[in-house]
């Protein structure tokens, strides 16, 4: 090449695709992800995606509300969704995790933003995860209203993305669940998940070293790595018709800590759970994971769900009636323990 070619080179114009960012693709997605954002529309949107912020009206059957907001991610569940080429489920992931939590506190979700980050954008890949975001969205009954694509060469591996979101919710003042009626005697009821939700996975990618499995095998009627990335389930529908039933005293969503260190986040000081072990069955990728890992069973409690994903304390009187309730809305659940007062130096949970 000849110097005068050389320099040429060195002075063309530099955009912002040489760059690494493509913004006719950021475009495309934009009108991907607005009929999807269309299906989640509800009472109080105002406006939503497209503009520079969204609006939104609490509803005015609310008559003293008080908002409650949450935010999380999916954690390394996404590097087993780039190992698999599966991208449809981890935004229903996305938005289990804050609509669940927000509901602990009695709060019905009414909106739900994302954030998506990537070294280059994938347009196919990207609308693919904000129609699994859409669909978490619908099963919670919440609008997407918005969210933000950020396209940043070098930050991420080629093929990666990371994911972030939160939810706002809203509850009647006199109506937040805090745990602070529970009493010695109450009931524990547990409402069975899906798998293993979006904790843990730190762990189970080694356990995966280790054992080397073929993901593609048949694993009880699926394949074991679509029983690894099972979505986690969204309780906010049948939760929120059982508290317009009765009193539901508190709600623990079993994320990071397991079942011993959620439970105790709705619990007073003064209080303690008995959780038992068998008063549940124990779906088998949580078997399989402790037998390829050698994990000890009290590990487990304190990392897994172990095929709890929420639980609810109520009155003794109403157990069985609650039962009944979130049976009839589709859910697996059991009375799985009960509340009674913490001895000092006593663990607030214990699984016997």
């Amino acid at each position: 090449m000849s110097d005068t070619h050389r320099r040429r080179n060195l002075t063309r114009g530099l955009t912002y695709r040489v760059a690494g960012v493509d913004i006719d693709a950021g475009d495309a997605l934009v009108r991907n992800i607005k009929p999807l954002a269309q299906r989640t529309l509800r009472e109080g949107v105002l406006a939503g995606i497209g503009g520079f912020g969204a609006l939104f009206e609490v509803p005015r059957r609310y008559r003293n509300p008080v908002l409650v907001s949450g935010t999380d991610g999916v954690g390394t569940k996404l590097k087993l969704a780039f190992q698999l080429n599966r991208h449809d489920t981890v935004g229903i992931d996305l938005v289990a995790m804050s609509v669940n939590d927000i509901l602990t506190q009695g709060a019905e979700p009414l909106f739900f933003l994302d954030y998506y980050a990537c070294g280059k954008l994938d347009v196919q890949v990207a609308t693919a995860v904000v129609g699994g975001i859409a669909h978490g969205c619908e099963m919670a009954g919440c609008a997407l209203i918005g969210g933000e694509t950020a396209e940043m060469p070098d930050m991420y591996p080629p093929g990666e993305y990371d994911l972030a979101g939160f939810a706002v919710g809203v509850v009647e003042k006199e109506r937040i669940v805090d745990g602070a009626r529970i009493a010695p005697g109450d009931a524990l009821i547990g409402l069975a998940s899906s798998g293993a939700h979006s904790n843990g996975y730190s762990l189970i990618r080694r356990i995966l070293e280790r054992a080397r499995p073929d993901l593609s095998s048949d694993f009880h009627g699926r394949s074991l790595g679509e029983a690894i990335l099972a979505p986690t389930r969204i309780y906010v529908k049948p939760v929120l018709e059982l508290m317009e039933t009765m009193d539901v005293k508190g709600l623990a969503h079993i994320t990071g800590g397991g079942l011993v260190e959620n439970v105790p986040r709705m619990l007073d000081a003064g209080l303690a759970a008995r959780l038992e072990r068998s008063a549940w069955p124990r779906s088998p990728l949580f078997d399989w994971l402790q037998a390829q890992g050698g994990v000890a069973e009290d590990e487990m409690h304190r990392v897994f769900n172990c095929g709890i994903g929420m639980v609810a304390a109520v009155a003794e009187a109403d157990a069985a009636r609650a039962l009944a309730l979130l049976t009839g809305a589709g859910e697996q659940a059991w009375r799985i323990g009960r509340v009674h007062a913490r001895v000092a130096g006593q663990a607030q949970t214990v699984v016997a």
